[in-house]
């Protein structure tokens, strides 16, 4: 075996020691790096920053408003926060002020509005403030200080249709809704083609309450439809008061939810409920802020993403409806199938969306002015 002359031995240790000598540069700087972005993660958090948030309903409302003030608290310790809510704030000129004076009484950094109505005050806070951050939960319009922020709930409402079309014994159901609105259409028509998938000719008949929280005007509702259609054996809604659920509960009638899990306060008659998520969604608004790369935007995020879902289904649901659920959701992750795909007809018989075709989002968030075939939309 021929043996290695000195000189080369020589190079090869030599060789061996660079190798060695670079990975430990290379560690080192890695190393340099990691602390770095440590240390400005520290430092992001290192102060207190002020967050305003404005509800329409009461912050304790077990609904919609309470769900934000939740996500708001989940995030609150570990990214510094101190979380300043204003609620039962109407969605006019008085939204204006409240936001107004959270920002310079208050010193807040960001404003989270939490309600479709306020969005002309807070696209003209916006222009006011432009070194302030604002946050538009189920608003349309964006600025680079302003994001809107929409979850695909017509998914969730699919998916809650055929837990309905499952459980219902005549085929009538129950719709209370506050305005007539393109974010309220577009989750009547989703959860009427999600019983109709399970229930074929299953009819969803809508009452508007034309408010978001009025609990006397959900309550006349839900009553109205069923003392109309006495048929009707489940109750949904569309709106951020509970009474359509107790109102089913007292009927002896099945009821879906919305907005957060209620089952526990409405055992004999609760199936599911279409529930939102926002913890997540704050914390990435919130840290893009922290970081100084906030930038408005317009966004439309998918249930696979966990800002919507169905709530845990109750022992009340039917035989067979989880095995109809999963199988739907299996649907959604492949892409091959969203609930407004063609053909689909509209309640006066015309085709509004051909074979093989869908809807655009644009068209779901602005212009979803017609209802599916089975709507009933009571005056």
């Amino acid at each position: 075996m021929e043996q290695e002359s000195p000189r080369t031995f020589k190079w090869n240790s030599i060789r061996v020691l660079l190798i060695i000598v670079g990975a430990i540069l290379i560690a080192a700087v890695i190393g340099m790096l990691l602390i770095r972005d440590a240390a400005i993660d520290t430092d992001i958090t290192a102060e207190t920053t002020a967050i305003g948030l404005v509800l329409s309903g009461a912050k304790d409302d077990a609904n919609y408003s309470q769900n934000h003030l939740d996500a708001l608290n989940k995030i609150k310790d570990e990214l510094n926060l101190k979380i300043i809510c204003k609620d039962k704030i109407p969605e006019d000129e008085t939204s204006f002020k409240v936001m107004k004076e959270l920002i310079e009484k208050e010193d807040c950094k960001m404003i989270i509005a939490a309600s479709f109505g306020y969005g002309k005050y807070v696209k003209e806070l916006a222009n006011i403030y432009p070194d302030i951050c604002f946050i538009h939960p189920t608003g349309t319009e964006s600025l680079p200080n302003l994001s809107n922020c929409m979850g695909r709930m017509y998914q969730a409402r699919y998916l809650s249709g055929i837990v309905a079309g499952m459980r219902t014994g005549t085929g009538e159901i129950g719709y209370v809704a506050a305005f007539p609105n393109s974010q309220v259409i577009r989750q009547i028509n989703a959860f009427t083609l999600g019983a109709q998938s399970v229930a074929p000719g299953a009819r969803v008949h809508v009452k508007y309450v034309n408010s978001w929280t009025d609990d006397a005007a959900a309550k006349d509702a839900s009553e109205t439809l069923l003392d109309k259609y006495p048929e009707i054996d489940i109750l949904t809604m569309h709106t951020n008061s509970l009474m359509p659920n107790l109102v089913a509960e007292e009927r002896g009638i099945w009821s879906i939810g919305f907005n957060k899990d209620n089952s526990e306060r409405y055992p004999e008659s609760y199936l599911t409920a279409c529930v939102w998520n926002w913890a997540d969604y704050y914390r990435k608004e919130i840290l893009s802020y922290l970081k100084g790369k906030f930038h408005g935007s317009s966004k439309l995020i998918s249930m696979e993403d966990g800002i919507v879902g169905l709530a845990e289904l109750t022992q009340s649901c039917a035989p067979g409806t989880k095995e109809a659920v999963d199988e739907a959701v299996d649907l959604f992750k492949s892409r091959r199938f969203d609930v407004f795909y063609g053909p689909i007809t509209d309640n006066t018989g015309t085709l509004r969306i051909p074979d093989k075709e869908s809807m655009s989002d644009d068209e779901m968030i602005n212009s979803f002015d017609w209802y599916v075939e089975g709507v009933i939309v009571e005056e």
